[in-house]
């Protein structure tokens, strides 16, 4: 068995590292989700930055489990480093950093990308470096990146139904075309 108080510093570099990715991401997914009521001016910048700091702690209290049991278990075969923790730790660390500072970059080149698809590409990439192929959960992957081309189709196809019964219902009735 490893003695794991010799890895005490990477457990507080990835504490330090955690906030950072959890600015990226705050600075790229809120803007993903207010910029079209900021940009509209139904809110503003300000009341845009309340609404997220609430429920984007919400959201990540009340369902955020979920998710991060599939990052945490879902992508890698985490059992395949039971020999070697310490890999696992430099590795996750090492995954939250590519994380972060390609969100970072995005936020400021003003790219609209995902957090999500950056910590599972970023963890997808150190287990092969670290282990190869083998490490890897191919079939959970192939579900999450499946989930990346349902999301935005059944988004729009709520979103344009949601839209076509405000115009009939409400639109229409008030003499909007």
């Amino acid at each position: 068995m490893v003695d794991l108080q010799e890895y005490l510093w990477m457990v507080i570099l990835g504490f330090v590292i955690a906030f950072i990715l959890a600015f990226s991401v705050g600075a790229n997914d809120v803007a993903n989700s207010f910029g079209t009521a900021v940009g509209s001016g139904v809110v503003t910048l300000r009341q845009a930055c309340i609404l997220a700091s609430i429920f984007e702690t919400l959201g990540s209290m009340l369902l955020g489990a979920k998710v991060g049991e599939t990052i945490r278990k879902g992508i890698i075969d985490v059992n395949l480093y039971n020999e070697t923790v310490p890999v696992l730790m430099a590795g996750e660390v090492s995954a939250m950093v590519g994380s972060a500072i390609w969100q970072l970059i995005a936020s400021f080149l003003k790219l609209p990308i995902s957090g999500t698809h950056c910590i599972v590409g970023s963890t997808i990439g150190f287990s092969m470096v670290a282990i190869g192929t083998k490490g890897v959960q191919w079939m959970q992957l192939v579900k999450i990146v499946a989930s990346w081309f349902i999301s935005p189709l059944l988004s729009g196809l709520m979103s344009g139904f949601l839209f076509f019964l405000i115009r009939h219902f409400i639109l229409n009735q008030v003499g909007y075309q």
